[in-house]
């Protein structure tokens, strides 16, 4: 008889009969494959009548679970097409078009054990509470000093591949908030060591920053439902306008941006260099760890960006802006902690940073939600999945091509509330590289 045997993130299949994707490992005199064709390999077996035992799946017992989640019609659509899809795949849907709502709903339909991986403790800490409110049951976690199975646990992307080993053989259903990070090579080992048949996941984007496309299909199933921004707004997200606005660098500013770029440009043109595109420009970050003049040029282009997202003459339109908009709950994004820290000693506004503390961060978005704050200023870590209590307008200072980036600084400002209209203002500087980041991220979100 064949015996199918779960082994630290690989399968092991005893009796001598191949299978797909099986390997003969003589060490143990069997065949070995990848966790993640458990369900593949199963199938073959039962299509070839053959008589086997499995002691592969060792979940921890699941209570009857409901919840109270009820779907709009597109969530409906979205948890349908992933149904017939075989209970796999990744569904796109723009920041605040509620995606956890519809992985709830799945985690009700299929009632087994799962594990939502997510990027970020915050992101741990809010999973927790939206299962335990819910489901009414306890909830694991991995990550941040946590380290308990249950049969609805979350975990990060970083404990979720550390503990793949002991976890992978625990859970049949995986959902990946923010799936983008699951193609990266140590986090795809997740998606190889986990034995779960029923596989989901969430993301905002599907596409890589770089033109080329995420290695998901494999990993956990191909694109199976995607709605943007545009299909939404107005009816399940607020209506909004965009406003791009540019403004001149103080001679200094300009003066010292100028002197750092033409550095770079003229590197370029005596190596005859012409970055088209971002594989391109990979190419010459590779070049400038043997070439130091290369490595000059990049850091003059750095410090030239620098100086254009950090701009004074962006403070000033800001200001003239909050005393346009002096009611509106406002949101104020930058690239750079440098200029959040700044803004937030001008206009005396508290500011969100990676060095700012769980509960400092928790008290600031409460403070923002009951009107304490009319406004926040944040780098990049309310960019992704942090959920943000609701703001009308939204100001972008600096910020990268990634139309990523983009979609889900948008997002943050279109919860839909009865009479709101969101407004999201670009301040972006005049005749300079930002003009043309600026373009990049729009041509790729379009």
């Amino acid at each position: 008889m064949i015996l199918l045997k779960y082994d630290k993130g690989s399968l092991l299949i005893h009796g001598e009969i191949g299978t797909p994707y099986g390997q003969w490992d003589p060490r143990i005199g069997a065949f070995r494959a990848m966790a993640m064709h458990y369900p593949e390999i199963l199938m073959y077996l039962d299509r070839s009548h053959m008589v086997y035992h499995d002691t592969v799946a060792n979940p921890p017992p699941i209570p009857t679970l409901s919840c109270q989640v009820d779907l709009r019609p597109y969530q409906k659509a979205a948890l349908e097409a992933w149904l017939d899809a075989g209970k796999r795949g990744v569904i796109v849907l723009p920041t605040g078009a509620g995606k956890t709502y519809i992985a709830l709903k799945t985690i009700e339909r299929l009632n087994v054990a799962t594990l939502v991986v997510v990027p970020t403790l915050n992101l741990l800490d809010q999973w927790k509470q939206h299962l335990h409110t819910q489901f009414g049951e306890e909830v694991g976690a991995f990550g941040g000093g946590e380290d308990k199975l249950m049969p609805l646990t979350v975990s990060t992307y970083d404990s979720a591949y550390i503990r793949a080993e002991q976890l992978g053989d625990k859970f049949m259903l995986l959902i990946f908030d923010e799936v983008h990070h699951l193609p990266a090579p140590s986090y795809s080992q997740i998606a190889e060591m986990y034995i779960a048949p029923y596989r989901m996941g969430l993301t905002a984007t599907y596409e890589r920053e770089d033109g080329g496309h995420l290695d998901l299909p494999q990993l956990v199933g191909g694109r199976v439902y995607q709605l943007g921004v545009e299909a939404l707004a107005g009816k399940h997200l607020s209506p909004y306008t965009h406003e791009k606005v540019f403004v001149d660098l103080i001679p200094e500013e300009q003066k010292l941006y100028q002197r750092e770029y033409n550095i770079f440009i003229n590197y370029l043109k005596r190596k005859r260099i012409v970055l088209r595109s971002p594989k391109d420009f990979q190419t010459f970050i590779m070049r400038t760890g043997s070439d130091m003049e290369a490595r000059e040029a990049l850091l003059a282009r750095n410090r030239a960006l620098k100086t254009v997202l950090n701009s004074e003459a962006k403070i000033k339109a800001l200001e003239d802006f909050l005393k346009v908009y002096p009611d509106e709950r406002a949101l104020i994004f930058t690239r750079y902690n440098q200029l959040v820290y700044q803004i937030s000693r001008c206009f005396l506004i508290p500011a969100i940073t990676h060095q700012t503390l769980r509960e400092e961060r928790r008290e600031i978005l409460e403070g923002f939600k009951v009107g304490k704050y009319k406004a926040i200023v944040t780098s990049q870590v309310l960019d992704e999945g942090v959920d943000v209590p609701d703001a009308s307008i939204g100001f972008i200072l600096s910020g990268t091509g990634s139309s990523r980036e983009y979609i889900q600084r948008l997002g943050r400002i279109l919860r839909k509330r009865k009479g709101k209209q969101a407004k999201l203002v670009e301040i972006v500087a005049r005749e300079t590289i930002e003009t043309r980041i600026s373009q990049r991220r729009h041509r790729q979100e379009t």
